[in-house]
């Protein structure tokens, strides 16, 4: 999930509640009533004294702004306590998770709020909240504000491609937590701009010049998504009061949240560089927490939203701009959620659900365009898993990918955005004119590469209705092989070797093949005959933690030196094929199911696939990791290529002592091509020098981890072989080209694998 100063660095390369009464309800924004359907205040008589501060109610929760610090307050509800805190130093406090209704009163000892009502999230604005003249803090270009349900402001950027009265304009909103309102990192728009669409970033509440608190993907986050859509949609500068999402890695997550609420005026979205799940795919992967790229992020977010966390929100401040900083008042109220990461190291609900989009990616109702790599560094490369789940969208497109996490606005991605872009938003047919210099500026700030593939015109001279209808006949699915491999251009130019397309994903045609784990180091199609079992010493020190310690923005350099060492003697076990008699495809997830035991209660398994090349250089391909204690399956959703874990704490178990048992591991999805002669490897160990920047919070710590492979206890790798794909390209990509995909000589376990 990109930084700001990733933000910053994209950028420069695409030269991107009730009315006031005595002070005692919800000030009501300038100029602007609650219509029907809004969040309103309810005035009751009162038995108490008046209070002297301002109560602003929302959906789930209620802001208090005003009041003297230290102050102890409770929320109650006809009567009764449902919530209770201390105002903080800056006179707020925010009471969430209320239930939604009426009756609600803000009280101390001595003093009581007029009753008000919790809005649920069900509950609509009437379609005049979003009017332009209700949105007046809107402009038609530059910096403003659009105002929510709950009186809430947002800060918003405006970027026309022409003069307001020369529009109407196609429009894109982008809308995260980082600085998508910024007027001074305002360059990625040009993506946009250049053709042809008007661009509107909006910042979270709780961060930028926005108000509220923040809180990472909470309820309200998505409805304000929601109200941004539709304000930004009654313009009278955006054609057909439609408008179209965008956005990589946040903002690209954002979108599949705020579909789901289903705003009418959202046409399509284009998430780039996204999860499906926010706890299994990237904060604790298999049960392990991820204390590098995740905890790393939210810490770095938390930051960002303290009072003027962003420092442009300061110097707006500064400069006069008084609604930025009233809209501080409630960033104290920001919960410790690196804590509450720490305290939660199990999957639970209603929480775990609400932020994995995979659960709620069936509500979006409008074309997607979705695109990520499979080793991406910061997201992890899970989210292909929530693909067949898109079961209400019209349209799918997918483009998957090896490589790092910009690998989605590259050219071979690229090519295919801006065509839907213009098709679907835009409602022209697509012009990529603009492609060469969008790349170039992409190349030499992120890549650090400047040759790249054309942007053909495809359809040229067709209508825009033969053009949409070419468009949508196309297989849905585009895999890229090999990007960063291709002979014609700098060894790591984000070009793929080849490309094929598919109907669906998972591929229709895969076939789930298995290979058993054997004596000696072997893998053996189908099932092994070996009696054995091997035995390795998970030792996390033994290796660093990951392969790349470089700048953050520098793994994303075609030039990149990773150090992804072998693992020392002892440490770790080696299984790897014969060489394999033909081109062998595998595009999904995979399963690596062990049979294990160890001389701990619990123990931490990192499972890495590589190729074994003829010339004895070892390419990296994906991982997998799993805590043995929460080895337990959800048998609904898993299958035999991929298991689901529950992770949840009832179905923790430790391991038996002195006793075999079962525990599958997943390969987090990829799609690679192993030629003729190469050899399929798999290596097990404790977690570690995997990942260029995930580290891990592992409890392995020495003890003796035994893998056994006989007819009692059949360990065995299980792939997505894709027959018929042609390995169009016969000779493998130079060692070290293939983006996010190590490569070193190989050397074999003591076990012999």
């Amino acid at each position: 999930m990109t930084s700001r100063r990733t933000a910053a660095l994209v950028a420069l390369a695409l030269i991107a509640a009730a009315c006031s009464n005595g002070g005692s309800s919800a000030t009501t924004i300038a100029g602007t009533s609650a219509p029907s359907g809004a969040v309103t205040t309810v005035v009751d008589t009162i038995a108490k004294s008046p209070a002297d501060f301002t109560v602003q109610p929302g959906t789930d929760q209620a802001a208090v702004l005003g009041a003297a610090p230290g102050t102890a307050l409770r929320a109650v509800r006809n009567g009764q306590p449902a919530a209770e805190g201390t105002v903080d130093s800056q006179g707020s406090l925010l009471f969430r998770n209320l239930q939604p209704g009426a009756g609600y009163t803000i009280e101390s000892d001595v003093v009581t709020s007029p009753a008000f009502v919790v809005a649920s999230p069900d509950e609509t604005p009437a379609p005049e909240w979003y009017s332009p003249e209700r949105q007046h803090l809107l402009p038609a270009g530059g910096f403003g504000y659009i105002v929510t349900r709950d009186n809430t402001t947002l800060s918003a950027n405006v970027l026309l491609p022409g003069p307001a009265d020369k529009g109407p304009y196609p429009t894109v909103v982008e809308y995260s937590g980082y600085s998508p309102s910024d007027p001074g990192n305002a360059q990625l728009a040009a993506l946009y701009t250049a053709q042809g669409f008007a661009y509107v970033g909006v910042n979270m509440r709780g961060t930028g010049c926005s108000g509220g608190s923040y809180r990472f993907f909470e309820t309200v986050q998505s409805l304000d998504g929601y109200d941004a859509i539709e304000a930004v949609a009654a313009q009278p500068w955006v054609k057909d009061h439609q408008v179209g999402m965008v956005g990589i890695s946040y903002p690209g997550i954002t979108q599949l949240f705020v579909a789901a609420t289903q705003p009418p005026s959202l046409d399509s979205i284009t998430p780039l560089s996204v999860i499906d799940d926010s706890f299994r795919s990237t904060l604790y992967p298999g049960g392990i927490l991820n204390t590098g790229f995740a905890v790393d992020w939210i810490r770095a977010r938390l930051s960002d939203a303290k009072p003027y966390g962003e420092g442009w929100s300061k110097k707006r401040a500064d400069a006069g701009d008084t609604r930025c900083a009233d809209n501080q008042k409630l960033r104290l109220q920001n919960p410790d959620l690196v804590n509450e990461i720490a305290q939660n190291p199990y999957y639970s609900n209603p929480l775990g659900d609400s932020l994995a989009p995979i659960t709620f990616v069936d509500r979006i109702k409008v074309p997607v365009f979705i695109a990520g790599a499979w080793q991406d560094e910061q997201t992890g490369g899970h989210f292909p898993a929530m693909l067949p789940k898109f079961t209400n969208s019209p349209h799918v497109y997918v483009t998957l990918t090896n490589g790092l996490h910009t690998e989605s606005l590259s050219p071979p991605v690229l090519r295919r955005y801006m065509e839907f872009l213009q098709l679907y938003v835009g409602k022209k047919v697509p012009d990529l004119s603009v492609g060469p210099t969008i790349a170039a500026g992409l190349g030499a700030a992120i890549w650090g590469v400047s040759k790249f593939g054309d942007f053909p015109n495809r359809f040229a001279g067709m209508s825009y209705a033969q053009a949409l209808a070419a468009f949508e006949a196309e297989k849905p699915v585009r895999v890229l092989f090999e990007q960063g491999g291709n002979a014609a251009y700098a060894p790591g130019t984000p070009e793929p070797n080849f490309t094929a397309e598919f109907d669906s994903w998972p591929i229709p045609t895969a076939q789930a093949t298995a290979w058993g784990l054997g004596d000696g180091g072997t893998l053996t199609q189908g099932s092994s005959t070996s009696t054995g079992a091997d035995t390795y010493t998970a030792d996390p020190s033994a290796l660093p933690a990951t392969f790349y310690t470089g700048d953050g923005n520098g793994v994303w350099k075609a030039g990149v030196a990773y150090d992804w060492k072998p693992l020392p003697d002892g440490k770790g076990l080696g299984y790897v094929t014969a060489p394999l008699t033909a081109d062998t495809v595998v595009a999904g997830p995979g399963s690596v199911d062990l049979w294990i035991k160890s001389s701990a209660k619990d123990t931490d398994l990192e499972v890495t696939i590589s190729e074994v090349r003829p010339d004895g250089k070892e390419v990296y391909i994906q991982s997998g990791w799993l805590r043995a204690s929460q080895r337990a399956l959800d048998t609904a959703k898993s299958t035999e290529v991929q298991p689901v874990h529950t992770n949840t704490k009832p179905d923790a178990a430790d391991l038996p002592a002195g006793e075999y048992v079962p525990v599958r591991v997943e390969l987090f999805p990829f799609a690679y091509p192993f030629r003729a002669g190469s050899r399929i490897r798999i290596t097990i160990h404790a977690p570690g020098d995997n990942r260029a920047i995930w580290t891990f919070k592992t409890i392995s710590s020495g003890e003796t981890v035994t893998v056994a492979h006989d007819s009692a206890h059949p360990s065995r790798l299980v792939l997505d072989v894709v027959p018929g794909v042609p390995v169009s390209a016969p000779q493998p990509p130079a060692c070290g080209a293939l983006r996010g995909e190590p490569c070193r000589i190989y050397q074999a376990e003591s076990n012999g694998g």
